[in-house]
């Protein structure tokens, strides 16, 4: 895509992508130590009641079980991913003390030398519960005869957020027009192949070396060694291969300090692994969501003044909800260039499963209800949705009412490609709709933890010429560290396949905060760039000294490194390594980098949280069957801002794979939740799209060079799923006239709205 370099902008394979095809990757429950134990936890089947009496003594007896746990066996510490935030977000235990608060919470763990042995201990272990009212909706969660889900707090409202920018009052008092509107989004799950495990072992001297799928090792590091009471120092984070967690695995869930609790008591390694059904109902799933929206715009089609009033399920405990809040209802109003921007959120407590982070992070459903509303203020004002969101458009160098600063922005652009093809394929056929819809996400990671969004780096030149990457930046299945080893692969002028990464080993590589946010190519890129430059600077200066010219007279190419004008005088890349080994005082080839993004800590919702930000439009075209109400999703078209591509391949899969997902949240994934049990927790009755189900799909990769990014590039790997679910609802309305406002568009929704506009008609 990208002629004036040799490795970016090509369309080269995955570095792991042979070892996860052939079977060779060792994912989390490959896992396998001398003398290892499985574990396996006893979970409430209660939503909310009172631990009366735990009677463990028979499963302990029980020939083949090496240790069983109850919270007494416990530092009963609390945690929550928030909770180095505010002590109050941190409200979960591992092994529950005094009551269980959800269907599926953790009470007792046994750790045995097989399954069976382990599943039957857990038989053997005599609960008695006293039940407790429970309360499953949020708004019934606030009202003051609610029962109460952590009496301590005295209230069912975890917290309330607000912010705003310039003045929403004074913008509607300008608009010629004001809507408003209610948008419901449901729970949805991410379906990850590989099911969350832990596997724990301590040494003689009490180290703890901890196995885990994370996405953020260093949080999980410093999560255990909160809850467990030991130094940061004594435990060693290595992370497994990952096939795809969609941000499920940003924070520690309780089965990883069990495990390590179980491995202290047993003296031996334990692994504990997810069956199909806790995957579900114990790991973290989106949220649902009620929006109350209002918007106002001029007659021209300005759009002066937007507020969202937010009610968020935050089910039992806190996890990610302060995080996912803010994004959801903020983020979506900035999609466009409004002035006067308000928004108020309140996280309720249920007796629910707790929802965390997702693909997205609250973007998905805040997007839903501002681009449904853009829509109809479109169609109020009888302006063409493309030309609406033409007039409301960003520019490099603007700044959101909240502070956010547009660096690089490819919003008309991608407006202009999404704008061509709904003129290509707009249908007046009967039963069928376009709709279009925007984006606007961080793009160079978010300063949300602390006053640092930095990520660590070191390049190695080895002695054959090839260099080693150890970074701290993730690689989730997304296809990070091939995106990292292509930047550093430009930069020293070699061959991707001589670049090799380690990023798996918290006692090996450099501190990074973790991969969301989009950050890993931004972030992460920029770290490994200056290492590689570091270097470089060494490996010129070395060739320099062998042939007797200036640092800036030689370039590399192909690992070699050659004399400019006098292609003749050179030396490779390895020959350039050993010098510098062999010699009286040298030393290793490497390069050090720690690279900290220019962006601020968010104070009452307003500054810069992250360096750059991405933009995108989708289009959608469905067809809708009046007589059950089915929705056949004909095509999807998805322009994006990237800055620079660094891999097309790679960019394409990952909106592909978005696209597929945001599809599934828009026409039919949806936990199912009957008392505070989820009744579809399998494979067979919570359905997601497969291949067969997939539309025709357009994608159009931009390029805006973003100055601050490596090479160019910005991150967008959670912006392909965000703008899918508006974009299917403007078309679905313009194929049935009716709005409907409340994910998912199931067959029978839709029939129903169709029959309701039926019998609305004149003369009906």
């Amino acid at each position: 895509m990208v002629s004036q370099f040799e490795v970016i902008g090509k369309r080269l394979p995955r570095l792991d992508g042979f070892d996860k095809v052939t079977g060779r990757a060792v994912y989390g429950p490959d896992i396998k130590l001398p003398r290892m134990l499985i574990g396996k936890i006893l979970r409430s089947p209660h939503p909310h009641a009172r631990i009366a009496n735990i009677d463990v003594s028979r499963a302990a007896k029980l020939t083949g079980v090496k240790a069983v746990l109850t919270s007494a066996d416990t530092p009963k510490i609390k945690f929550g991913f928030f909770k180095h935030h505010d002590p109050k977000f941190g409200d979960c235990e591992p092994l529950k003390t005094d009551k269980v608060r959800c269907v599926g919470d953790e009470v007792a763990a046994v750790a045995a030398v097989d399954e069976d042995i382990a599943q039957e201990a857990l038989s053997l272990i005599r609960m008695e519960y006293e039940l407790l009212p429970a309360v499953f909706d949020p708004q019934q969660a606030l009202a003051p005869d609610a029962p109460l889900v952590h009496e301590e707090k005295g209230s069912n409202l975890l917290d309330t957020l607000s912010t705003g920018g310039g003045d929403v009052e004074q913008g509607f008092r300008k608009a010629d027009l004001v809507l408003e509107g209610t948008f419901t989004t449901q729970a949805t799950h991410p379906c990850s192949m590989e099911p969350k495990q832990a596997v724990a072992s301590f040494s003689s001297s009490g180290a703890l070396t901890f196995y885990s799928s994370t996405q953020m090792p260093f949080f999980m590091r410093r999560d255990l060694a909160d809850v467990l009471g030991i130094k940061e120092s004594q435990i060693k984070v290595i992370k497994t291969t990952m096939g795809g967690h969609f941000g499920s695995r940003m924070e520690m869930h309780p089965l990883d300090p069990i495990c390590a609790l179980l491995a202290k008591a047993a003296d031996r390694a334990v692994k504990i692994v997810h069956s199909r059904n806790e995957e579900f109902i114990a790991s973290r799933f989106r949220h649902p969501v009620t929006i109350q929206s209002k918007m106002g715009a001029t007659k021209e089609g300005k759009i002066v003044a937007a507020e969202n009033q937010l009610i968020m399920d935050s089910g039992a405990y806190c996890s990610q909800s302060p995080g996912v809040i803010a994004v959801a209802g903020t983020s979506g109003m900035m999609t466009y260039a409004i002035p006067n921007i308000h928004f108020q959120g309140k996280i309720v407590y249920t007796n629910n499963p707790y929802a965390g982070s997702f693909r997205g992070y609250g973007n998905p459903q805040g997007h839903f209800a501002t681009d449904s509303m853009v829509d109809r203020l479109a169609d109020e004002l009888s302006i063409d949705p493309v030309e609406l969101r033409r007039i409301n458009a960003w520019t490099a160098g603007d700044v959101t009412p909240l502070g956010r600063k547009i660096v690089s922005c490819g919003f008309k652009e991608c407006l202009e490609v999404v704008g061509r093809w709904i003129g290509r394929t707009e249908s007046k056929a009967p039963w069928q709709g376009t709709g279009i819809a925007g984006l606007f996400h961080a793009g160079g990671g978010a300063r949300f933890h602390g006053d640092n969004d930095g990520c660590g780096a070191f390049v190695k030149i080895e002695e054959d010429g090839n260099a080693l990457l150890i970074t701290g930046a993730q690689e989730i299945g997304q296809g990070g560290i091939t995106v990292l080893a292509q930047i550093v692969a430009e930069e020293l002028g070699l061959p991707l396949t001589a670049v090799r990464v380690v990023n798996d080993d918290t006692d090996v590589v450099p501190w990074d905060l973790g991969c969301h946010a989009s950050r890993t190519t931004f972030v992460g890129g920029n770290a490994a760039l200056a290492a590689a430059r570091e270097a470089k600077k060494t490996i010129l200066n070395i060739a320099a000294e062998k042939l007797e010219v200036s640092p800036d007279d030689l370039i590399i190419k192909q690992g070699k490194i050659s004399v400019i004008g006098s292609p003749e005088k050179n030396i490779t890349v390895a020959e350039a390594a050993r010098c510098n080994h062999y010699r009286s005082g040298g030393s290793t080839v490497i390069g050090a980098a720690f690279y900290d993004p220019p962006s601020q800590v968010i104070v009452e919702g307003r500054g810069n949280t992250s360096a750059t930000y991405a933009f995108g439009f989708q289009a959608a075209w469905v067809k809708v069957d009046p007589e059950t109400g089915e929705v056949r999703l004909i095509k999807l078209a998805a322009a994006h801002d990237l800055g620079r591509v660094i891999n097309p391949m790679l960019a394409e899969g990952q909106l592909e794979g978005a696209l597929c997902q945001g599809m599934g949240f828009s026409l039919g994934e949806e936990l199912i939740f009957d008392n505070g049990s989820i009744v579809n927790a399998s494979f067979m009755d919570y359905l997601i799209p497969t291949a067969c189900d997939l539309p025709i799909i357009e994608v159009a990769l931009i390029e805006s060079i973003d100055p601050l990014g490596p090479f160019g590039a910005k991150g967008f790997g959670e912006s392909g799923l965000v703008p899918t679910a508006p974009a299917i609802a403007n078309a679905l309305t313009r194929a049935i006239g009716i709005r409907i406002a409340d994910l998912p568009f199931t067959s029978e929704k839709v029939w129903r709205a169709i029959k309701a506009k039926d019998r609305l008609q004149p003369g009906a």
